[in-house]
């Protein structure tokens, strides 16, 4: 799972940054290739002021990407705004934007041009489609609910303050308690939003908004002095010997404004919980079945109906569970169903790590084993690879208990900051041994990370560098997953080949579930008995993916539907190159020319056989 900031996952989020000085500046320089004709030039002009609109209206967004220097070092002391204007502001500069595009001449434009072309235009049309027809949520669709258990900023501030926001300098601890005062703005003008969208009948279902109060009061619990808040800006400037006593006024900030615009938020949220109900789907809301298509669109950018993509889930996991059954029988596990046989695997003790510290840091220690392993064989696939570093870090514990089981952050643009693949270490008894393989090449390597580092690092104009598709960017993650089969990964790790298999199964039970809450109005319940008994997991963790499913509707989707267009597409490659087919040449193709919708991918295949062709 990818995890990004709010502005690249909007239409308007683009790029360019064309007044930077800064060292930042310097390293994205060549983010616009030379224009191969007027109408090119022009059109990249043109994304140029696209993305320099969304940095001026995403200052988390600058400092995300390590553009917060220089021209830009005012956006260091501020957050986005989360209110009702600011929500039509965006929605405003979507549309413009897209007017501006529509009057390039989309003939005039060739190769990469009109692929960059292509995937701005899908963003904001989709953007601005869902736009005019919705009037709650913080824009378009696929994520309805301002605050959840997976969404506001008492969530992600805390974290983004404490891994994203740089301190070198006093200016930069100054800065910080700017954005420190200005999250007690932030979730206050969350609080305007909800009560407008509640006003509408939108409320997030009612066993998410008490995982949401639970996450809240465990916040709330901790002592101000010794909130991550202070403690990791005081700890900082000591580090950097910047003088002040920031820990003094860091406190005083989150006592005098911080706690009690929490506790507004609490007690806001406990008002929520008297209009919600406990209907899991977003059917229910206003217009919900057309918000659920096009939730589907933003994240799989696919045309499937809901009945045709719950017919593939449940196809693939007939077909992954025979793979499953007959690998267990070779190893002498065959009583009960496949489910029943990988829960046997969840709790058999051989392959648990200790739930203590150590154990935990052990279980880190031996994924980055895993890392360099993978790494070291890349060249025989990949002929472009990432200059970006990787690093494992655990889920925050203060957030973890409504988290998944591990996402990845991208690498700063200025490369300053590398590429970090969290995981979930609540419990180890949730991430047994044989499940870690998988995860760690889908968030780190041939996954996330290689996938957005060569993207970041490659010679495309910046609007293209931030794009995000979820259907392309976890399909490649999933992809990678069997691409680490492919490359020997599991072939002394029988019980690694079943991770991998259930794991590429539990994406089947994805679009089964997802669509069966949303579509067919599936239980909550109903999502997590079919999820257990399918995959055998432990019952906490089907319901954390259950219930984010309830509130990002769709994004589950993308992965399956993003990997078996991947696949697709490459059989196409293979049958059409014959002996000329290069895997390396292949997945170069699929992944230089960065994020894009599905329907444009098969456009970019398109040009790799006919450039292999010739």
């Amino acid at each position: 799972m990818l995890n990004r900031r709010r502005i690249l996952l909007s239409g308007a989020a683009t790029a360019a940054v064309a007044s930077f000085t800064s060292p930042a500046r310097a390293a994205t320089a060549a983010m616009s290739p030379p224009a191969a004709n007027a109408e090119a030039a022009k059109t990249n002009a043109m994304f140029d002021a696209f993305v320099q609109q969304g940095l001026d209206r995403s200052p988390e967004s600058t400092t995300s990407l390590g553009l917060d220097t220089g021209a830009r070092a005012y956006e260091k002391s501020k957050l986005d705004a989360r209110s009702l204007a600011a929500i039509a502001g965006d929605k405003t500069t979507n549309t413009a934007q897209l007017k501006q595009l529509l009057t390039i001449d989309r003939t005039k434009l060739e190769g990469m041009d009109a692929i960059n072309y292509d995937v701005v235009l899908f963003n904001l049309q989709t953007t601005d489609d869902a736009n005019k027809r919705y009037n709650y949520g913080p824009g378009g669709a696929g994520a309805p609910y301002i605050i959840s258990q997976l969404t506001g900023s008492y969530d992600q501030i805390p974290d983004f303050l404490d891994s994203q926001h740089q301190i070198a300098e006093k200016a930069d601890a100054d800065a910080y308690l700017s954005r420190l005062e200005a999250f007690a703005v932030a979730m206050d003008q969350e609080g305007e939003v909800v009560r407008h969208d509640v006003a509408l009948g939108t409320v997030p279902p009612d066993f998410a908004l008490v995982k949401t109060l639970d996450q809240m009061a465990k916040f709330r619990a901790i002592a101000a002095d010794q909130s991550v808040l202070v403690t990791s800006l005081a700890r900082r400037a000591k580090d950097k010997n910047i003088p002040g006593d920031y820990a003094a006024q860091a406190t005083r900030i989150v006592v005098e404004k911080v706690y009690p615009a929490l506790d507004r938020q609490i007690a806001l949220v406990k008002d929520m919980q008297g209009h919600a109900t406990h209907d899991a789907g977003v059917w229910k809301l206003k217009d919900g079945d057309s918000y659920y298509a096009d939730s589907l669109i933003n994240w799989t950018t696919s045309s499937m109906k809901p009945a045709d993509i719950h017919q593939t889930g449940v196809d693939l996991v007939k077909t992954l569970s025979g793979r499953i059954d007959e690998i267990m029988k070779v190893h002498g596990m065959t009583k009960g169903t496949v489910g029943e046989r990988l829960r046997g695997m969840y709790n058999d003790p051989q392959f648990r790590y200790e739930n203590t510290d150590a154990g935990k840091d052990k279980l880190l220690a031996d994924l980055n084993v895993k890392v360099q392993t993978v790494r070291a064989k890349l060249p025989q696939y990949f002929r472009t690879l990432p200059k970006a570093n990787l690093i494992i870090k655990r889920i925050p514990k203060y957030t973890e208990a409504a988290q998944p089981g591990g996402y990845y952050q991208p690498a700063s643009l200025d490369g300053t900051r590398p590429g970090t693949y969290y995981i979930n270490l609540r419990d180890t008894a949730e991430v047994p041994s044989w499940t870690l393989p998988t995860l760690t090449y889908h968030e780190g390597i041939p996954g996330h990370h290689l996938q957005l580092s060569i993207q970041q690092e490659a010679n495309l104009p910046m609007i293209r560098k931030l794009s995000f598709f979820s259907a392309y960017i976890e399909g490649w993650a999933l992809y990678s997953e069997q691409l680490a089969d492919e490359m020997g990964m599991y072939d002394n790790d029988p019980f690694g080949r079943i991770g991998y298999l259930h794991d590429a199964m539990f994406r089947g039970v994805r679009l089964v579930v997802d669509t069966g809450m949303h579509a067919m109005r599936w239980s909550r319940e109903d999502a997590i008995k079919y999820y257990v008994d399918t995959l055998g997991d432990q019952d906490a963790s089907a319901a954390t993916e259950v219930e984010r499913y309830c509130v990002w509707p769709g994004q589950a989707c993308a992965y399956m539907l993003g990997k078996l267009t991947i696949l697709r597409l490459r059989e196409k490659a293979k049958a059409a190159l014959g002996p000329r087919f290069d895997i390396r040449d292949y997945n170069d193709a699929v992944l230089v020319g960065g994020a894009v919708p599905l329907t444009v991918l098969e456009n970019v295949v398109d040009r790799y056989i006919a450039a292999r062709s010739a």
